[in-house]
């Protein structure tokens, strides 16, 4: 007997729309993914990203913070592709999902409860992608919706925007084409009151255009929210209860009177290896003294001495203005810069801040070395690539050295965007570019010590950056009654116990990039002002006082050690010629010059070589295959073979033509050898095609 479905009906299935930059936001929610806690299907244009939020229904024991993990999984077939590989599936993330779910952490992660020790995941899967519609700022819309109509404990919800300077113009989520011709790419997330996360690449933006692009940027975000409440509002789910995992009050206040005045004067050092020398015997004192009492506070310790260190941090900074190291609030640790350590790199630079001191090296080749990219967006390649390094070592911790996180990716990205506005175009300089940061001493703003080593490190290579960039942070403590107040140049401590670590780069003419971290729930308008302005005098005093006092400029030249590069253009027509059957043209240039040369479909050629001579050699042999006369031009040649009919003459490297015997001399001869002998050497003009399509050649109008 034959059965016939018929369609589910899905009884708490809801639809609702927004129009977002002038285009249609669609979030559906009760139709996939409904065992999950919360979920949303989001389609901003073509782009739909299913974005679900989940949490276990139990703390996990013996841990001191909130176990969240945020994962943007990019499906190849969102972008109609298969992945490249053997195993033609989906691997480990790429940087830009890694960076992507950075991003979408850093504004959700401030506003669960303290106390939550619950898991809670929140996944991200991109199933079809409209290059016109973010799907990094689609993912952030699902996941602060699925979060908050969730019954996971969230003080939500928040809202994201894309930002583009386009033509002079501010342009509220740009579509591709926009973006490639965009000044701009800041993206802002934030709640209704406060703008909660920043993050931007810029081609040297002033600091007024930046604040006014965020703020607008806070202006669309306020009206998305005013959708999303109206979601919640709707279909959102009661908040579940949970234990709560604060620390006993009464047992904190007696150990912190206990061991104040010690603590106090084991944090009162610049020096980092003294600081942690000092709180040993206090660890050690405060299980004595109340180990009876409590039991489990050796288990506790970690978090107890954070809380503890915490408190007298954020009272120094709020009440006494007085900072760990004895530095005033606007006041730079002592800097240090130094180029060309490393003999046989092409670049190096060594920059010291405090504590923290980072090694950036540079590395020249070919073009061909780019790094390919397989992503679900149009990005093939990627020319400029900066890795990032902090071992163990870096922090005085004995650990052995891992494949890089995504802390260590994204400090990475963040420096190489803020190098990209002034680096030189593959015309200018014909070079791929690899910088690797090492951090060997780390207290403290390590990313942006990374993007002042970079400078070092190219300037040093010969690479023709058009402005030095520098960056530096700026840190800010709030007090209960609303008053705040900024630090430039946060060390670690400061990073750890403070609201912010707000981090910009730029040259003196503008910003290149900008990174923002929250522990509180936003910042206002006058925050964002005052930290643009600090980091302003803060980078600007770095780059004349301290880079440009290491090198004044690039160097002229790049290493002896880096392959010399030579790029031009011929014939796309041409380009077979060059290559030969199976290649054996170019294995031979490559042969007996020495040289490595690439050819692009463009009809492009690099050369790279050791020397000078090598790449001469090499361009010689392609002009010589490539070469054609112009008609009327006058070319120096050696006779190469005699007939009677007339001569062959090369007039170039490989290049043959034919001179009749009319053509030889001014008067009527009766054979060629009675004027022209093998090896003569000869002026020869070019005629131009004769009437059956023949190069046509004559020495006697060339005298």
């Amino acid at each position: 007997m034959s059965q016939i479905s018929t369609p589910m009906e899905f009884k708490n299935y809801k639809v609702f729309r927004y129009t977002f930059a002038g285009r249609p936001l669609v979030i559906e929610s009760g139709k996939l993914a409904g065992l999950a806690n919360g979920s949303v299907l989001v389609r901003y244009g073509d782009t739909a990203i299913l974005c679900c939020a989940t949490a276990s229904a139990k703390p996990r024991d013996g841990i001191d913070f909130l176990p969240l993990s945020v994962d943007y999984d990019e499906r190849m077939y969102a972008a109609g592709k298969i992945p490249g590989g053997y195993l033609k599936r989906e691997g480990k993330p790429s940087e830009k999902a890694v960076l992507t779910s950075r991003v979408i952490d850093r504004p959700i992660r401030p506003l669960f409860p303290k106390d939550l020790r619950n898991d809670v995941a929140l996944t991200l899967t991109v199933m079809s992608v409209d290059p016109d519609c973010s799907p990094e700022i689609t993912a952030m819309i699902g996941a602060s919706t699925a979060l908050a109509i969730s019954d996971i404990p969230w003080n939500g919800p928040i809202g994201g925007v894309f930002m583009g300077l386009v033509d002079g113009k501010l342009v509220v989520n740009p579509t591709e084409a926009e973006q490639k011709k965009s000044d701009l790419q800041l993206t802002v997330a934030a709640s209704m009151k406060k703008v909660v996360m920043i993050e931007a690449g810029a081609n040297e933006v002033d600091d007024d255009t930046m604040y006014e692009a965020i703020m607008k940027a806070h202006e669309e975000i306020k009206d998305l929210l005013g959708f999303i409440n109206a979601i919640i509002d709707e279909i959102g789910k009661p908040k579940f209860d949970y234990p709560s995992c604060e620390m006993d009050h009464e047992m904190f206040d007696k150990v912190f009177a206990f061991c104040e005045k010690d603590m106090m004067e084991a944090l009162d050092t610049d020096d980092k290896n003294i600081r942690d020398e000092k709180v040993v015997p206090i660890t050690d004192a405060i299980v004595a003294e109340f180990g009876e009492e409590y039991p489990e506070i050796g288990s506790m310790m970690d978090e107890l001495i954070y809380k503890i260190q915490k408190k007298i941090v954020r009272r120094w900074l709020l009440v006494d203005k007085k900072r760990v190291d004895g530095r005033r609030m606007d006041q730079i640790r002592p800097l240090g810069s130094e180029v060309g350590l490393l003999p046989r790199a092409h670049g190096s630079g060594l920059f010291t801040r405090g504590q923290t001191q980072v090694l950036t090296v540079a590395t020249l080749g070919m073009l061909s070395e780019a790094q390919m990219l397989d992503g679900i967006d149009n990005e093939t390649e990627k020319r400029y690539m900066h890795h990032y390094n902090m071992p163990g070592f870096s922090t005085g911790e004995a650990k052995s050295t891992r494949s890089p996180g995504r802390r260590e990716i994204g400090h990475g990205a963040l420096a190489e965007r803020s190098l990209v506005p002034v680096l030189p175009s593959p015309e200018e300089f014909p070079y791929a570019i690899r910088l690797v940061s090492d951090v060997v001493s780390s207290n403290g703003s390590t990313s942006q010590g990374s993007v002042c080593g970079s400078t070092l490190a190219l300037m040093d290579a010969g690479v023709p950056i058009k402005a030095p960039v520098a960056g530096i942070s700026c840190g800010l403590i709030t007090a209960e009654d609303g008053s705040w107040d900024t630090m430039i140049d946060i060390q670690g401590l400061e990073d750890f116990y403070g609201d912010m670590d707000f981090t910009v780069a730029g040259t003196h003419k503008g910003i290149t990039s900008i990174q923002m971290d929250l522990k509180i729930d936003g910042l206002t308008p006058e925050i964002i002002k005052a930290a643009l302005a600090q980091t302003h005098v803060g980078r600007d005093y770095i780059i004349d006082e301290v880079i440009l006092k290491a090198i004044e400029a690039p160097r002229a030249e790049v290493s002896k050690y880096a392959p010399k590069m030579t790029s031009f253009k011929i014939d796309p027509d041409k380009i077979r010629e060059v290559i030969g059957k199976g290649g054996s043209v170019i294995q031979k240039i490559v042969a007996e010059s020495g040289a490595k040369v690439d050819i692009e479909d463009d009809g492009t050629i690099c050369i790279a070589a050791i020397n000078g001579e090598q790449a001469a050699a090499a361009k010689a042999m392609i002009d010589a295959i490539v070469f054609e006369p112009e008609v009327g031009a006058v070319y120096t040649g050696t006779v190469t073979g005699i007939k009677e009919f007339g001569c062959f003459v090369e007039y170039a490297p490989g290049k043959e033509g034919m001179v009749h015997i009319s053509k030889i001399a001014p008067r009527r001869i009766e054979k060629v050898e009675d004027v022209l002998k093998l090896g003569d050497v000869v002026k020869v003009k070019y005629m131009g095609l004769d009437k059956k399509g023949r190069m046509d050649f004559s020495i006697k109008d060339a005298e």
